[in-house]
């Protein structure tokens, strides 16, 4: 079956769509003849994003922490389509901290983007496929952080942990419909503005990976496809981890010997 062939014509929303992942995802889809819904709270981004998107496609600011916000998207996509085929919630924030300094005010902003949105983006999007009978699917962009902690962006790991489990949840209650809802968790891709890491944190990272490099667009946007296909069509509440094997472990050794043999 060819992926891109597949996703031809549907609609496709992505929230974080100006981020490193994002805008990824924007290529993959484009590239494979969708229909695009793009939302970021970068307007100045989304405003160039949107000078390339394909006929029957548009772009729309949207806080993701403002619950009328994010109502306001969804009503603006069931009055431009009638409902998508396909939701990524992709938009999320990576920001460290220590547990014993961070304040609830952040703790708050954390789980507001990377669990409350998803949470009522597909909510309001399943709603839309129901009413219109559209067998569509959800694909929770999630990380190898939900399985494996990660020192000073604890939040972080929760929210994903949790993100996993609202992925499972949605998927078990949505079945009856033909929805599918699935978690991807795309491996480790510096450059994030939203939440920078040092070139320091970024070498070290990649030198631990076990396949020996970051994440490129191909990696995640032959995952995404797949799981927005028709040839991942008995693929429900299933999280992919397509990281070099990262969240299983890392390359480093702490002791002087540093190879087999």
């Amino acid at each position: 079956m060819d992926l891109a062939t597949s996703i031809a014509g549907k609609r496709v929303v992505i929230t974080g769509a100006c981020g490193v992942i994002g805008g990824w995802l924007v290529e993959t889809f484009r590239g494979a003849g969708a229909r695009l819904c793009l939302t970021d709270a970068d307007q100045t981004g989304l405003a160039r994003l949107a000078a390339t998107l394909p006929e029957g496609s548009f772009a729309e600011p949207a806080d993701l922490r403002d619950a009328a916000s994010v109502e306001a998207l969804v009503a603006n996509i069931g009055a431009r389509w009638g409902g998508a085929d396909v939701l990524v919630n992709n938009a999320g924030i990576y920001p460290s901290g220590f547990l014993l300094d961070i304040d609830a005010e952040e703790w708050d902003r954390i789980f507001d983007i990377n669990l409350r949105a998803p949470f009522l983006l597909t909510r309001g999007v399943a709603r839309q496929m129901i009413a219109a009978g559209v067998k569509g699917n959800v694909i929770n962009i999630s990380s190898g952080a939900a399985r494996k902690m990660r020192r000073s962006v604890v939040p972080y790991c929760t929210s994903k942990t949790a993100l996993d489990r609202l992925t499972k949840g949605f998927a078990l209650e949505l079945a009856e419909y033909g929805i599918r809802v699935n978690a991807l968790e795309p491996g480790f891709a510096a450059g994030s503005t939203a939440s920078p890491l040092t070139d320091a944190h970024v070498q070290a990272t990649t030198a631990g990976i076990p396949l020996g490099r970051a994440s490129s667009p191909d990696d995640v946007g032959h995952a995404v496809l797949f799981l927005a296909s028709d040839a991942a069509a008995y693929v429900t509440g299933a999280s992919l981890s397509v990281d070099g094997g990262n969240s299983i472990g890392s390359l480093v050794v702490h002791q002087e010997k540093k190879s087999a043999l």
